[in-house]
């Protein structure tokens, strides 16, 4: 898998061996950073992480830190060599391994507050509305904060949350990707951190 743009641009990470994965396509990644624009200075959370592909190419167009999160050892060891192939400082990243939904709450005892949240979970058992009503639950999103959740076709996510809410949708072939943004009347139109 490649990076799409930024400063590593065409570097190449590798994937976990021996694990089921369902990586996000180029097209669609590169679709994704379309919509962000300009994300110099974001936070990001990257829940289920697998590579770390999303992460990587927020943290390579400039976001300041990167929180990557997978419960599986072969993808968190796989998220820190792909970083430490590419050089990226140690002060730019944290890679944690822990369920995506149980690693919330230990956020936000943390103080952790992220302008991205983007997740990607397995496409079954209904996780994708599980974990987006977790992320909701907790107080981890900055006031112009974005949730991006790629997911099935079929999969139906709620529209409406008391934090966060649908902002729009995307489809490619059988993927969707529903963006979520904070209720804040007052934020209502303001922008993420570099964007106008």
């Amino acid at each position: 898998m490649r990076i799409i743009g930024g400063q590593y641009r065409s570097r190449i990470i590798s994937m976990p061996k021996g694990v089921e994965m369902r990586p996000t396509q180029d097209k669609v990644r590169e679709a994704i950073f379309n919509i962000l624009g300009d994300i110099t200075g974001c936070r990001v959370l990257e829940l289920f992480a697998g590579s770390g592909a999303f992460g990587i190419e927020a943290i390579s167009r400039g976001a300041a830190y990167v929180t990557f999160v997978d419960n599986n050892f072969r993808c968190v060891e796989t998220v820190v060599s792909n970083l430490k192939s590419l050089g990226v400082g140690n002060d730019s990243y944290n890679v944690i391994r822990s369920d995506a939904i149980k690693v919330l709450p230990k956020l936000e005892t943390g103080g952790e507050k992220f302008d991205i949240i983007f997740m990607d979970p397995p496409y079954y058992k209904e996780l994708s509305k599980k974990c987006l009503i977790s992320v909701n639950s907790y107080d981890i999103l900055t006031p112009v904060g974005l949730v991006l959740v790629e997911h099935f076709k079929k999969d139906i996510l709620p529209a409406d949350l008391n934090i966060i809410r649908l902002d729009q949708e995307r489809r490619y072939g059988d993927t969707v990707i529903t963006i979520f943004r904070r209720r804040d009347e007052k934020y209502q139109n303001s922008s993420l951190p570099g964007n106008v």
